[in-house]
């Protein structure tokens, strides 16, 4: 598996993994609202890695470098379990200064669960009208 730095040639898979990762995973959200333009409205100003293996991408992490924050991480729906959101992780965690913060959404118990099994802590659970949400940190 080799992550890497994306460019606009990725953006239409990395549009699709996005949209069907949200759809496959997101119970909680209204999946008739999300479209592929989601994807370039939620990642602006960020800096973009992605994993693939054998040109295929598996999936991406989005980050905003001025903060340390980790804004997505998403895999494509077929290589969930497969270590990508791991390396993924692992390689923003790399680029950016500690401590790095997150956000998970509180129902999202899987995601919860993969950043704790990684040394992520969660610091404050927080409502801003949208959902709750966990604030996470690895220091």
């Amino acid at each position: 598996m080799n992550i890497r730095v994306a460019n606009e040639f990725d953006y239409p898979d990395l549009r699709m993994i996005y949209l069907e990762s949200r759809r496959n995973n997101f119970h909680w959200a209204n999946i008739e609202k999300m479209s592929l333009d989601d994807f370039d409205n939620h990642t602006v100003d960020e800096y973009i890695l992605l994993a693939e293996e054998n040109t295929r991408i598996l999936g991406f992490a989005s980050l905003y470098l001025p903060d340390n924050f980790i804004h997505n991480l998403f895999v494509h729906p077929d290589f969930f379990g497969k270590g990508v959101g791991g390396q993924l992780l692992a390689a923003s965690i790399e680029k950016m200064n500690k401590p790095i913060r997150l956000k998970c959404v509180s129902e999202n118990h899987k995601a919860l669960k993969f950043y704790e099994s990684k040394g992520w802590k969660k610091v404050v659970e927080e409502d801003k009208g949208g959902g709750k949400y966990w604030v996470m940190e690895f220091e």
